[in-house]
C-alpha cells in the first residue's frame, strides 16, 4: 500500500466526530426554535389584550369619562372573556386620567392610560 492511498478517504474515527458534531449543531438549532416559539406564543393573547384595553380608551374619547365610567368591566372579544380594570384620576385640567388594564383569564395583560374629558358636549 503506498502513501497515496492511506490519505485517500477518511476514517471511521473521523466519520463519528462529523456526525456528533452535526448532532450538537442540530440540537441547539431545535432548541433555539423552541426558544422562540415560546416566546412567540404569548404574543397573541398580549396583541389581544392591547386591543381590548385600546377600545375602552376610544369609548373614554367618544362618550367621556362620565358615560365610560358605567360601561361593563367585561367584554368578550372573540371567545375570550376580559376583565377590565380602570382607574380615574382627575387632572388640572378638569379631564380625567383614566388607567386601563385589560386581563383574561389566563395570559398577559395589557395597560394603557388615557386622558378623556368628563363629558362630551354634541
Amino acid at each position: 500500500m503506498s502513501d497515496r492511498d492511506a490519505t485517500r478517504g477518511i476514517t471511521l474515527l473521523e466519520l463519528v466526530v462529523a456526525v456528533l458534531v452535526l448532532a450538537m449543531a442540530t440540537i441547539a438549532a431545535l432548541r433555539s426554535t423552541e426558544h422562540a416559539t415560546r416566546a412567540l406564543g404569548g404574543e397573541t393573547a398580549r396583541v389581544l389584550a392591547l386591543q381590548v384595553a385600546l377600545n375602552r380608551a376610544e369609548e373614554y374619547r367618544l362618550y367621556g369619562a362620565r358615560a365610560a365610567g358605567g360601561l361593563p368591566r367585561e367584554v368578550r372579544y372573540g371567545t375570550t372573556l376580559w376583565r377590565l380594570d380602570v382607574t380615574e384620576e382627575p387632572t388640572r385640567a378638569g379631564h380625567v386620567l383614566a388607567t386601563i388594564g385589560a386581563r383574561a383569564e389566563a395570559g398577559p395583560g395589557a395597560r394603557i392610560a388615557v386622558i378623556a374629558p368628563r363629558r362630551v358636549t354634541p
